[in-house]
């Protein structure tokens, strides 16, 4: 196996794909993040549910620090460097931003129900874990990704509601081959998808985020 190792250490791959310890701590995070939410969301003095998301967040962390993340995080570059006048509301600023959270979650319903296609049974195990009743009720594989879609933009709308998707933050159908091209270079991350996104399909899956969940 020493003939597959990296000659150097800058050779090293900086992420490793999904592996069994890196699901652990997803599963958590998607297990806490499902439960506590919307009570963080709605109530800034709800320690129990605070504390909570801080612990979800961090597991996170620890989960796609080692498997890596992809296109929803590749898109979102492009969507946050290019931000025209968006402030969002109760952030006190002086220039316009499009916070990293946001310009990920954008994209992310289009990109899972492109993607869930590589791996399926690993979506319908992420929509139960939001709660989806995938126990009770028969779900086609090839239901997977709109599935978990669904369920993240339940939770959204519960919570936060959203922004009119990109036309509030001032991108229209005009700005996408711009973003198209913003996301390109992104290989460290892009590179990681479990379905390989063409030029041409991200351009689809950026028009297919500008409409309203």
């Amino acid at each position: 196996m020493t003939g597959h190792c990296p000659s150097g250490h800058l050779l090293r791959p900086a992420h490793q794909g999904s592996n069994p310890i890196s699901d652990v701590w997803a599963i958590w995070a998607i297990e806490l993040t499902a439960k506590y939410i919307v009570r963080a969301y709605r109530d800034p003095d709800d320690l129990e549910a605070q504390s909570n998301m801080i612990l979800a967040s961090s597991m996170a962390g620890m989960g796609f620090g080692n498997a890596g993340v992809h296109l929803c995080h590749g898109m979102s570059y492009p969507v946050s460097g290019m931000v025209c006048n968006y402030r969002p509301e109760g952030l006190k600023t002086d220039y316009a931003i499009v916070p990293h959270g946001m310009s990920v979650i954008l994209n992310t319903p289009a990109v899972f129900r492109f993607t869930s296609m590589a791996c399926p049974d690993r979506y319908l195990e992420a929509a139960g874990l939001l709660g989806a009743p995938i126990s009770k009720t028969a779900y086609g594989l090839d239901e997977a990704g709109h599935l978990l879609a669904s369920e993240i933009v339940r939770l959204i709308n519960a919570s936060a509601g959203h922004p009119q998707w990109f036309v509030s933050f001032g991108y229209t159908e005009a700005d996408i081959p711009s973003l198209v091209d913003g996301t390109l270079p992104q290989h460290r991350v892009t590179k990681l998808s479990p379905r390989p996104a063409s030029a041409e399909d991200l351009a689809l899956l950026f028009k297919d985020s500008m409409r309203a969940w």
